[in-house]
C-alpha cells in the first residue's frame, strides 16, 4: 500500500467549509502518481509513447474532510486484465477509524494517438508485485 499524504488548504474547501468533492480525484491522482513514479510516467510517455486514463471512477463520500485537515490516500492496486488496472484509493483522516472516502479508478493505457494498448510489462510486473505483497 502506498500512502500519500494531504494537508487540507482553505482553497480545497467550498462554501461549507468541507472539502470541494471533486478536489479528492485530485488527491487520489497524487496517490496513483506517487505509487507508479513520476520518472517511470514521464518515461513510458516519452520512450514507449504510453499513458493513462481513467477509464471509470467510483466514489463514495461517507464524512467530509475540513480545512485544516491532515489526510491519508491509501492506495493499492490490482489488474484485472492485460489492459487494464484498478487503483483502490480510500481517503482517512491522519489517525482516524474509518475512511472518509471510498475510491475505486479504473486505468487503461493508450497511445500518443489516444489507442488503447496492454499495460506495459513493468507496470503489471509492479501491481502483480504490490499484490503478491499483500497477501504472501
Amino acid at each position: 500500500m502506498q500512502v500519500h499524504h494531504v494537508r487540507i488548504y482553505y482553497e480545497d474547501t467550498d462554501f461549507s467549509g468541507s472539502v470541494y468533492h471533486a478536489n479528492y480525484l485530485r488527491y487520489m491522482e497524487r496517490g496513483r502518481e506517487h505509487l507508479i513514479g513520476c520518472d517511470e510516467l514521464r518515461r513510458l510517455w516519452d520512450e514507449d509513447g504510453v499513458g493513462f486514463v481513467v477509464y471509470k471512477a467510483e466514489l463514495t463520500y461517507k464524512e467530509p474532510a475540513r480545512f485544516g485537515d491532515a489526510l491519508e490516500v491509501r492506495t493499492t492496486a490490482e489488474r484485472t486484465s492485460d489492459w487494464r488496472a484498478v487503483f483502490r484509493q480510500d481517503v482517512w483522516r491522519a489517525g482516524g477509524s474509518q475512511p472518509l472516502v471510498e475510491g475505486r479508478i479504473e486505468l487503461v493505457t493508450v497511445d500518443k494517438a489516444g489507442k488503447l494498448v496492454r499495460l506495459p510489462e513493468g507496470v503489471r510486473t509492479a501491481i502483480d508485485a504490490q499484490v503478491a505483497s499483500r497477501t504472501g
